[in-house]
């Protein structure tokens, strides 16, 4: 039981995590698909799903942290990590544009840095009519 504990605890926190942004951290529904966004709000949902499906597969396959180590001592891998933390900053700049709010910013900070897409992605679907008309002008 330990073992499974610790082996699925940051799913656990992914799911509550996901609770705390749907309850406090939406705008919208994540399920009303009006206004001129739909489309949009729709194909971020099929992001989001498949790539929470790839996730959960290659937890079954792989230890993330294990996985990561190898992966970071190639010179690719390193700078696939580095990018992909370069996107994360930039989403927590869109964060703090929409909002407004350094507070609110730093409270996705933590989901964002430690779930990256899987925490930007939900971001997006919860508060896609803000995103959209922030750049629909």
């Amino acid at each position: 039981m330990k073992r499974f504990i610790k082996r699925n605890a940051l799913w656990g926190a992914y799911i509550v995590f996901l609770v705390l942004a749907a309850t406090f951290g939406a705008r919208e529904g994540a399920l009303d698909f009006s206004g001129p966004g739909a489309t949009g709000k729709a194909a971020i949902w099929a992001v989001f799903i498949a790539f929470l499906i790839y996730s959960i597969q290659a937890h079954r396959k792989e230890v993330f942290l294990r996985s990561v180590a190898k992966v970071n001592q190639l010179w690719w891998g390193l700078q696939i990590g580095l990018d992909l933390y370069i996107s994360v900053f930039l989403s927590l700049a869109l964060i703090y544009l929409v909002e407004g709010s350094l507070a609110v910013m730093l409270l996705w900070a933590l989901p964002v840095l430690v779930f990256a897409n899987l925490a930007i992605l939900p971001y997006l679907i919860l508060n896609f009519g803000a995103v959209f008309s922030a750049f629909a002008g």
